[in-house]
């Protein structure tokens, strides 16, 4: 079978699976005696296994082999839930996740999981989950392998015998105050690959060469030396403090572990058939081989498009935009009846085509919040913290574009509320809450907008500790602070650098700030403001776009060139007389509706050459907003409303202050999109 034009289906379908095996792990740590869990967990594994082997990625297979193993004796009550076994089982599924990552980059889903593997066969048979290093001697037949070894490596080992070879697994133990391990790493091997052949390693060479091992490391070797040449040879190389060589007991390989690889492709439908399910679930087509012998009713019927067609289909399409606008502005210049009628018709149908092309490059946000509930387990875990996790709105829509870029700081500022926020349950207890902290991610839409709030109970942002902070960083003055609101507070813990973790952790605290976030979200167009009550809990909001490619402004004029401002930041329009322009602390400002609003002139902001001076009694004003804050832009007219297509302005042109674009116009013009963000200071 040519495997190749399936494995795109292949990788979304184990995604799939993959998540919906880490979401009922969830509901089962919850409930630990619900079996129809386990049925559901088991299923899921079950179809990847014989996905995976239809595939030829074995690896992938034997580990999903060996975790439905444990599934099905939970299922048969075998052996009863604990959360060490949920343990190896999240951990079997984050190697899985590792592995169709590792495909879908072009890889071959190979990764060293010997002691996952070793950890879930002791689970099945009734042993504890608790990792065990067996010391082995010299010649002796090792009691319990602690290298795993798949079908084509047995079948070396087994022959290497046979020919007179000796097959050796050895570990290296390398000194507590050794700086150079990869270095000594590199001496170890070039030693054994004088005298033989290396089959396997543990940790995988490339871990190995990184570093990333304690001081123990393993490896399989077939040569014509003897266990006490090797032994002694091995010690030899500097900061190696201890070297043991046992022999690969080779006629304990089983043939029945391996016979997967071999079966499960012909028989994964014949077995998912026979298990009974507890309740009906949508069929989704789970192999290509077993596509055609689904049996459920299809209800809705859905096509995968590759991510980059629709992106050439919306390149196509803002192209008909340029056009569509080119068009209507030779229509009213020649204002022909049936040219008019024919134009408006194309434009209605465009808009038609618009909506439909934009939804569907919509996607909902629960594929960037299923990934939180596992992630806070494991840190309520490592922080000795209770956390509950509410997820609200997760069916809410945006483009596809944002979701693939929201990810990163989503799982900054979740980590920074756990770490930070909720405090550990004594000092929960302490303040009369819960032991237990709740961190809420909501998401939902607001007009043009999309918003997805963190919200937590913990103990919010020390007001005095963020200044005493930002004012020894220098990030503010001494006398700035005075004149601070409590909210330009909490948002200086968005500046860069700034951290005020009193220790450094895996979690938080490396100096690497919240202006990452900050800056990702600004760069979408987007924006992030904090409120948060001391003992109470915090709130960090970031408002998004809904699409990023077409979008609406208000097109304006400066002695003869256009600039598109997105509506999206604008309040309203207003014309004012020159008298009612103030000064404070060297700024001109207006009152509007009673708030003092700072006026922008955009002309000196883009240095626009003017022909004459202009002394004008009125001013046209657009008034735009940053969060809670205003600005005036100060423009010479309005020349009105537009959708346009946002174009970057290519790599030469990089880091314009103040435009994030450019578009052209019906006119064959280009105009610049002016960025109001970084206006609003």
């Amino acid at each position: 079978m040519e495997v190749n034009q399936y494995l795109e289906m292949f990788i979304e379908e184990s995604k799939e699976h993959l998540q919906a095996c880490s979401e009922h792990l969830l509901e089962l740590e919850k409930n630990p005696d619900d079996l129809a869990i386990v049925g559901e967990i088991f299923r899921s594994a079950h179809t990847l296994k014989g996905m995976s082997a239809t595939m030829g990625f074995e690896d992938l297979a034997d580990l999903t082999h060996k975790m439905e193993n444990v599934l099905d004796a939970i299922r048969n009550e075998k052996i009863h839930v604990t959360p060490e076994i949920l343990d190896v089982v999240f951990e079997s599924v984050d190697h899985l996740e590792e592995m169709v990552m590792d495909i879908a980059n072009g890889g071959d889903g190979k990764r060293d999981v010997s002691s996952t593997v070793a950890q879930l066969k002791r689970i099945e048979s009734g042993e504890e989950a608790i990792p065990e290093i067996v010391a082995t001697t010299s010649e002796t037949p090792s009691e319990a392998s602690v290298l795993e070894y798949d079908g084509f490596e047995q079948t070396v080992i087994t022959q290497s015998t046979e020919q007179g070879f000796n097959a050796f697994e050895i570990s290296v133990r390398l000194r507590e105050d050794c700086l150079l391990k990869a270095a000594r790493v590199f001496m170890v091997f070039e030693i054994l690959e004088k005298d033989g052949d290396v089959i396997k390693s543990s940790p995988t060479v490339e871990r190995l060469e990184d570093e990333q091992f304690d001081q123990q490391f393993y490896v399989a070797f077939v040569t014509k030396e003897s266990a006490e040449d090797m032994q002694k040879k091995l010690m030899k190389v500097s900061e190696v403090e201890e070297v043991n060589v046992a022999t690969i007991d080779h006629g304990k390989f089983s043939e029945k572990e391996y016979e997967v690889h071999n079966e499960v492709a012909a028989t994964a439908m014949l077995e998912e058939v026979a298990t009974p399910a507890p309740t009906p679930v949508p069929a989704k087509s789970a192999t290509p081989a077993k596509a055609e012998k689904s049996h459920a009713p299809v209800g809705n019927k859905t096509i995968r498009v590759n991510i980059e067609r629709l992106d050439i289909l919306m390149n196509l399409f803002e192209e008909l935009v340029i056009d569509r606008g080119r068009l209507q502005s030779i229509a009213t210049e020649v204002n022909h009846t049936e040219l008019n009628e024919t134009v408006e018709r194309m434009s209605r149908v465009m808009g038609d085509l618009q909506t439909i092309i934009l939804t569907m490059r919509m996607v909902p946000v629960e594929t960037v919040f299923n990934r939180f509930p596992k992630m806070i387990r494991q840190l309520s875990r490592d922080l000795n913290k209770k956390i509950n996790l509410e997820i609200i709105g997760a069916e809410t829509e945006l483009d596809r574009t944002v979701i693939d870029e929201i990810g990163d700081p989503l799982v900054h500022l979740i980590r920074n509320s756990v770490d930070h926020g909720i405090e550990n349950p004594t000092a929960r207890r302490a303040k009369g809450k819960p032991e237990e902290g709740t961190v809420e991610l909501r998401a939902y839409h607001s007009g043009n907008y999309v918003f997805i709030e963190i919200e937590d109970d913990g103990a919010g942002i020390n007001r005095e500790k963020v200044l005493a902070k930002a004012i020894a960083k220098g990030v503010v003055t001494q006398e700035q602070s005075f004149l601070m609101s409590d909210k330009q507070i909490n948002e200086l813990i968005l500046a860069s650098g700034f951290s005020t973790a009193d220790v450094i952790s895996d979690v938080s605290g490396r100096g690497v700030g919240l202006d990452v976030v900050k800056t990702t979200i600004e760069s979408l167009g987007g924006n992030i403001s904090i409120e948060s009550t001391q003992d109470v809990g915090s709130i960090f909001s970031i408002q998004l776009p809904l699409t990023l490619s077409i979008i609406s402004v208000m097109l304006v004029e400066i002695e003869k060139e256009i600039y598109a401002i997105p509506l999206s930041s604008i309040i309203e329009t207003s014309i004012i007389r020159s008298s009612d322009i103030m000064n404070a602390h060297n700024q001109k400002v207006i009152d509007f509706r009673g708030k003092v609003v700072p006026l922008v002139f955009l002309e000196e902001i883009f240095e626009v050459p003017r022909k004459e001076l202009q002394d004008d009694e009125f001013h046209s004003v657009v008034i735009v907003r940053k969060g809670e804050k205003l600005a005036g832009l100060v423009v010479d007219s309005f020349i009105g409303q537009q959708e346009i297509v946002l174009k970057s302005l290519g790599n030469y042109l990089t880091n314009i202050f103040a435009i994030s674009g450019a578009t052209i116009l019906g006119n064959g013009k280009v105009a610049l999109i002016v960025d109001c963000n970084a206006l609003i200071k």
